[in-house]
């Protein structure tokens, strides 16, 4: 698209021109420039052995109860057959979110399963950057437009998909 060059680190664009200043008097380009962060919906906090679905489940029922669950109230509550449960275990295990305790009940095995110290802060953390995910997606959608399309983009048209 005319007016948009990719610009190096240096600050310098294609052609090895100096890029003006952010902030800097001139086009919407340049103040919107000044007002992005670098990395700033990055969301480093996020990890991968939470994201996945069963296990931010099994986490999320976790830290609801801080004296731990049963393996078979956990599954229920999940949703989860015993492999899938058992195999998401390990690995939150393997992780340090979480201690499993075996033993027995009226002669009937039990599984006990709880967060650790330090898998119940580091899921706290967690959930904190995914409460700024969902604040940064409602600020957004709550914005009003302050200006056509095409004045940030002069020439702008929408594309068609495919």
């Amino acid at each position: 698209m005319a007016g948009l060059e990719p610009h190096g680190k240096d600050g310098k664009d294609a052609k090895g021109e100096q890029a003006p200043a952010a902030g800097a008097a001139g086009s919407a380009e340049d103040a919107a420039g000044a007002a992005r962060q670098d990395g700033r919906f990055a969301y480093d906090g996020l990890q991968r052995v939470i994201h996945e679905r069963s296990r931010l489940s099994i986490l999320s029922s976790l830290a609801s109860n801080p004296e731990g669950l049963l393996f078979n109230d956990l599954k229920a509550l999940c949703h989860l057959t015993d492999g899938n449960l058992s195999r998401q275990l390990q690995l939150l295990q393997e992780s340090g979110f979480v201690e499993v305790w075996k033993g027995f009940k009226n002669n009937r095995p039990q599984t006990l399963v709880r967060l650790t110290d330090p898998g119940r802060e580091r899921f706290l953390e967690y959930i904190a950057v995914l409460e700024n995910v969902v604040a940064d997606a409602v600020s957004a959608s709550r914005q009003t437009a302050k200006r056509a399309v095409t004045d940030a983009l002069p020439g702008a048209h929408r594309v068609a998909p495919g």
